[in-house]
């Protein structure tokens, strides 16, 4: 078995873990692949010496292990990419909604990995195209959680002209608009006032930011529905953001939004499935009243 182990934000919390984990791997006889970055904290030269830097995931690799929190496991998919290599989330942080196992119960978690207690789920994302050349978008255009428009730099609303598959569903006048996939369901667009949908769920979400007008609310559509955003307001330019990247925009620029052709593939353990997440993180069921 071949398994690859990143930690994205190397604070002294997931390094220690990180060190932990790729030791039981390689008690097990596993072949670890890290990145450059993780070589570097690993204090054992030992443990060092047993493990491989890859620069490039191979596609054989069994595992990916992303050790961090939900932005990790963000920046995990520009490591992962195409490949569909399932990836398994450790949280060290403290929501974690889209890691599947947890620190306290690293142990236990690996135990059921290890006898298949696990299912795979694929996760859609969202590609983002601009008609100008654009270093940042294009050297990734994909997004697990949301792409959203936002406004920049003015206290004023901006009116955000919205097409799906070329037909006129609205101009929305708010602070933004978020476009979610079921996994980001439970993120910014959760805050906002969006639905929550289970991750897979065939379907998106348009939520509004702050709307102007009270009848506007959050809409779910197909996910085979290609969303074009056009964005005016006082402003000369507004912000884009794919999960944790952001770059500005020209006002008036077209922003073509779709499904990505391939999907995240990503690991769930027995004991972590998502609505037992929704009743442990966002404490459903625990109303004294019920």
């Amino acid at each position: 078995m071949k398994i690859a182990v990143i930690c994205p934000f190397q604070n002294e919390r997931s390094r220690g873990y990180a060190q932990g984990v790729i030791e039981h791997l390689l008690e097990r006889k596993i072949t670890v692949l890290v990145d450059s970055k993780m070589e570097i904290f690993l204090e054992d030269p030992e443990v060092v010496s047993y493990v491989s830097v890859f620069e490039t995931l191979p596609p054989d690799t069994d595992f990916f292990f992303c050790i961090g929190g939900d932005g990790s496991m963000l920046r995990a998919i520009m490591t992962v990419k195409e490949s569909n290599v399932p990836i398994l989330g450790i949280n060290t942080g403290r929501l974690g909604f889209l890691t599947s196992l947890q620190k306290e119960s690293l142990n236990v978690g690996l135990k059921q990995l290890w006898e298949n207690k696990y299912a795979i789920i694929n996760r859609t994302l969202l590609e983002v195209s601009l008609p100008e050349a654009n270093e940042e978008i294009d050297s990734f255009p994909y997004a697990l959680n949301e792409i959203s428009v936002n406004r920049k730099n003015t206290a004023s609303l901006i009116s955000i002209d919205t097409r799906l598959d070329q037909e006129p569903l609205t101009t929305y006048w708010a602070d933004g608009l978020i476009i979610s996939t079921p996994t980001g369901s439970t993120g910014y667009s959760l805050s906002s006032g969006g639905p929550i949908m289970s991750p897979e769920t065939a379907g998106l979400i348009l939520t509004p930011i702050a709307p102007h007008n009270l009848n506007i609310r959050p809409l779910i559509i197909p996910n085979t529905t290609s969303v074009e955003l056009e964005v005016t307001g006082r402003g000369e330019d507004h912000l884009l953001s794919l999960d944790s990247r952001i770059i500005s925009v020209e006002q008036g620029t077209k922003i073509l939004i779709k499904k990505a052709a391939f999907t995240l593939a990503t690991v769930e353990l027995q004991d972590n499935e998502f609505f037992k997440t929704l009743r442990d993180k966002l404490f459903w069921g625990l109303d004294t009243r019920n």
